[in-house]
């Protein structure tokens, strides 16, 4: 099996767009890593992150977007 483990020690973190402006409901993703879009929890910048596969996370994205959930 391979090894799964993505170093994001120098990861630079953006806040999404879609996360609520007031401190709540932060989700923070990685952009400029190939192939990968890690995501996590700004309120836990030291916790666990996901990484989801590129196609995957721009499918969801998508998705969001043509639901008009944006600020939900």
């Amino acid at each position: 099996m391979a090894n799964s483990h993505v170093d994001l020690s120098n990861a630079v973190w953006r806040k999404s767009s879609y996360s609520n402006g007031d401190g709540g409901d932060c989700v923070e993703v990685v952009d400029d890593l190939p192939g990968i879009v890690p995501v996590r929890d700004s309120k836990d910048p030291h916790g666990p992150a996901i990484a989801f596969p590129a196609a995957a996370w721009s499918a969801f994205v998508t998705a969001v977007k043509a639901t008009g959930l944006q600020g939900a």
